[in-house]
């Protein structure tokens, strides 16, 4: 359905009133600042110490049967050279005697190696606790500080989603009265400018927040609304500062029921 046909009075109105609901979401997201990226961060952070805890603790699981696994082994070895201990008793020449001797020989080396082994073994396990412990005493500081931050935001957020949310919708239903081609530029210039004013009234001779003077024929013509102007600098929309402050008014008085 076709747009119903506006002056450009009521057209500037409805940009101003749509910078003012615009503005108000902004300053509320202002105040959020960088807590939800902090609080995202740290959960990442979390995620990832409690992951490299649970690898520390399959590590240490794996060194156990390492451990195991070598005084099994030394078990084996022992009962091994007592048998070939027993067989050399009953060996019927050297030859046979000399080869029981180096199979006990190599099981005593066997030995040797995986008592080796697992003194190794032991002491990763010191050197995988102590980052155990570290990264448990990281991991604390790292919950309590994102418990903290969890806190401030919903704090934030329980004061203003609501609010948030009925201007959201307010801005939607102010852009659905006004001509495309103008919430084009409007968002344009939003995007464009640091504090996201596209609409901005003139203060003492100068659009807001700008140094530089409009001539007074330009002021004129804004006073008059009989067309959208623009400031040549900063590209913003021109209103005169009565009309500013007349939708001020009827913009606090919206809020506030908020």
């Amino acid at each position: 359905m076709a747009k119903k046909e506006v002056t450009v009075e009521q057209k500037l109105r409805a940009l101003y009133d749509l910078q003012l609901i615009d503005s108000r979401v902004d300053e509320i997201r202002n105040v959020r600042g960088e807590l939800p990226l902090e609080v995202e961060d740290l959960e990442d952070e979390v995620a990832g110490l409690n992951k490299r805890l649970e690898k520390l603790n399959n590590d240490l699981e794996t060194i156990d049967e390492n451990i195991k696994s070598k005084k099994n082994l030394i078990e084996e070895a022992k009962a091994l050279i007592k048998k070939y201990g027993e067989q050399q008793k009953n060996v019927r020449n050297n030859r046979e005697y000399n080869s029981l001797s180096k199979e006990v020989e190599f099981q005593e080396l066997e030995i040797q190696l995986a008592e080796k082994h697992i003194k190794e073994h032991k002491a990763q396990i010191v050197q995988k606790n102590e980052i155990i412990s570290q990264t448990k005493g990281k991991l604390g500081e790292r919950n309590e500080h994102l418990s903290h931050k969890k806190g401030e935001l919903d704090a934030i957020l329980a004061e203003t989603q609501k609010e948030e949310e009925a201007l959201i919708a307010k801005s939607q239903d102010f852009q659905r009265d006004i001509e495309e081609r103008l919430i084009g530029a409007y968002n344009r210039i939003r995007q464009n400018v640091k504090n996201g004013l596209a609409v901005v009234a003139i203060e003492r001779g100068a659009s807001g927040g700008s140094f530089f003077t409009i001539p007074p024929q330009v002021q004129m013509e804004i006073a008059s609304r009989k067309k959208i102007i623009t400031d040549e600098h900063s590209g913003r929309i021109l209103v005169d500062q009565e009309l500013a402050r007349e939708e001020k008014e009827k913009m606090e008085a919206l809020f506030a029921k908020l």
